[in-house]
C-alpha cells in the first residue's frame, strides 16, 4: 500500500524505516524488512527525497553529471526512481509514504553541488532540519507503540545526517535503531569512522537475514538506475551484498543485518 497523505496511515506498523532517499532502506534494512513481513508483521518505509525538480531547474554541473550517469532526464528522473521504488518495496512486502521533500541536489543546488559538499556538514540554512523534525513528530504521534530505524549517516551524505540529527534532536533516540548506510559502509573504515565521531556510544544488534537475503537482493536491483552508479552493475551488487552479509555473521552460510542501539 501505498499512502498519499500522512493522516492517512494507520496505527498498525510495528516498524517504520525513515528513508532518505528511493533506495536506502532495501539497500541497508531489505532482509530485516522482508524478515519482519513475512512474519506477519506491517512496515512502513516513509522516503524523504521524494519530490520532483522544476523540469527547467536550475541543476548544478554536477546534478547534471549525475542525471547522465542515472541515464535519466531531469523531467523524468523522480517519476522514473518512484517507480522503481514501488517495485522495490513490493518485493519485500512494506508499504510505503513518499514525504515530498527535495534531494539535496535540487534543494540547494548552489551549495550542494560537489561531492565534497554533497557528503560534508549540511547546511546551517537547509529547509530539511524542520522539515524533517516535523515529519518525525507527527509520524511518532500516529504511530505510537512502533520501533522507528533511521540511518547512522555511515558515509556522510548530508541527507543521512540531517535525518540523524533530527530523531537525536527530537528526542527519539530511544525508540529507534540505527542502521549501517549500505552502500557506504560497505568501505573499509567507513562505519568506525561514523561511530567514532559520535558523542553517543551504540551497541550493534545482529538480525538474521538468511531466509530473506535474496529478497532483499531482488529488491535492490528493481532500482536500475542506480546499479551502475552504486556498484557498478547488478552482477557487483549481488557479489557486494552477500560478502558484507556474510561477514556480519562469519558462520558458514549464514548472513546478517546489522543495526545499532545507542545507549
Amino acid at each position: 500500500m501505498q499512502y498519499t497523505y500522512i493522516d492517512q496511515i494507520p496505527d498498525v506498523y510495528k516498524h517504520i524505516y525513515i528513508s532518505p532517499h528511493l533506495d536506502d532502506a532495501a539497500l541497508s534494512c531489505g532482509g530485516a524488512i522482508a524478515r519482519h513481513t513475512s512474519q506477519g508483521d506491517r512496515v512502513l518505509v516513509v522516503t524523504i527525497a521524494t519530490a520532483a525538480p522544476a523540469a527547467e531547474g536550475p541543476f548544478s554541473e554536477f546534478a547534471a553529471a549525475m542525471h547522465g550517469r542515472w541515464q535519466l532526464s531531469p523531467e523524468h528522473v523522480v517519476a522514473s526512481r518512484l517507480q522503481e521504488d514501488t517495485l522495490a518495496l513490493e518485493r519485500i512486502g512494506a508499504d510505503s509514504y513518499w514525504a515530498g521533500f527535495l534531494d539535496a541536489i535540487y534543494r540547494i543546488p548552489d551549495t550542494y553541488c560537489t561531492a565534497e559538499a554533497l557528503f560534508g556538514r549540511p547546511a546551517i540554512t537547509d529547509p530539511l532540519r524542520q522539515q524533517l523534525a516535523a515529519l518525525l513528530d507527527e509520524l511518532h504521534a500516529r504511530a505510537s507503540g512502533a520501533m522507528f530505524y533511521v540511518p547512522l549517516a555511515v558515509g556522510g551524505h548530508v541527507d543521512h545526517q540531517l535525518t540523524y540529527d533530527a530523531t537525536v534532536a527530537g528526542g527519539w533516540a530511544s525508540t529507534t535503531a540505527f542502521y549501517e548506510d549500505v552502500p557506504y559502509a560497505l568501505k573499509a573504515g567507513a562505519l568506525e569512522q561514523r561511530l567514532g565521531a559520535l558523542p553517543r556510544k551504540f551497541v550493534p544488534s545482529i538480525i538474521d537475514i538468511d531466509a530473506t537475503l535474496s529478497r532483499k537482493i531482488g529488491s535492490i536491483a528493481s532500482y536500475a538506475s542506480q546499479m551502475g552508479e552504486l556498484f557498478g552493475g547488478e552482477d557487483a551488487m549481488r557479489k557486494q551484498i552477500i560478502d558484507y552479509h556474510e561477514q556480519l555473521r562469519p558462520e558458514v552460510g549464514t548472513y546478517g543485518e546489522r543495526v545499532w542501539v545507542m545507549i
